[in-house]
């Protein structure tokens, strides 16, 4: 095996994300960026894989902003990463990212496996993986909970609705994972240090054969809104009323509100 990619998302962190109360729309004002939750199990899968085979793990992304995601990233196990880091790229919906993606992939040459997350956790489009998959021409491997290398072959497992599949398919392949797939650590002091010596590519749109118009959102987005959460604070048990009245008043409740 030579070359092992793992695709990774830059995103704003949901925990600082504000909701004005009066218009509901989000306020990211004080929102900071991090690395896709989902994609940390990504990036292990790499490392695993690339145990198992030997071979160089590089780690792809892009966006607008990203090149501060390297140090994050590399700290997790990546020999290297490489970014398009470009303003068209803001807006992005899942076919320019997934073109970007693949351009990126094409350009470093020689990749026998290609990791993606099952989603990210801002747009949770589920597309990512597929989409690169269609555009390199090579198959792709979706809900991977575990993953065995033999040889020029991966046997997979995939974590399904009704049980479990277990399915080979020959490199090069796309596979997306589950978080079940491994429990990724938390970068030692060691770790993170190293990152910094680790290099970090600049991919531009011109070296992946791309332009801005090429990366055009087909996929707008109106508006987002927080839901709007009424409750009525009704007690079924003021002054001590008995477990068997509380129930009886809860469900005379909900028939009076038309739930049953």
């Amino acid at each position: 095996m030579k070359k092992v990619v793992v695709c990774y998302k830059w995103l704003l962190d949901d925990a600082d994300i504000r909701v004005n109360e009066k218009s509901r729309q989000l306020d990211f004002e004080k929102a900071k960026f991090k690395l896709n939750e989902y994609d940390r199990n990504g990036i292990e899968a790499g490392v695993q894989v690339k145990a198992a085979g030997g071979s160089e793990l590089i780690g792809v992304t892009c966006g607008n902003g990203v090149e501060a995601s390297a140090k994050d990233a590399l700290s997790r196990g990546l020999d290297s990463v490489s970014y398009v880091n470009s303003a068209a790229l803001a807006d992005a919906d899942s076919r320019a990212t997934a073109r970007t993606l693949a351009a990126v992939i094409k350009n470093i040459g020689d990749v026998d496996v290609v990791i993606c997350s099952e989603a990210s956790s801002d747009e949770y489009a589920q597309q990512a993986g597929s989409r690169v998959a269609a555009i390199l021409g090579i198959p792709c491997v979706t809900y991977v909970n575990a993953i065995e290398v033999t040889g020029d072959t991966l046997k997979l497992s995939r974590k399904l609705d009704d049980g479990v599949e277990h399915v080979e398919v020959k490199m090069p392949a796309v596979i997306s994972v589950v978080p079940d797939v491994n429990d990724p650590p938390i970068p030692s002091v060691k770790q993170i240090l190293g990152a910094k010596k680790k290099p970090a590519n600049a991919v531009t749109l011109e070296a992946i054969g791309l332009t801005e118009a090429d990366l055009q959102p087909q996929l707008a987005t109106v508006s987002v809104l927080a839901p709007v959460v009424e409750r009525k604070n009704i007690r079924m048990n003021p002054d001590g009323t008995s477990l068997a009245d509380a129930a009886a008043n809860l469900v005379k409740q909900l028939a009076a509100d038309g739930v049953l």
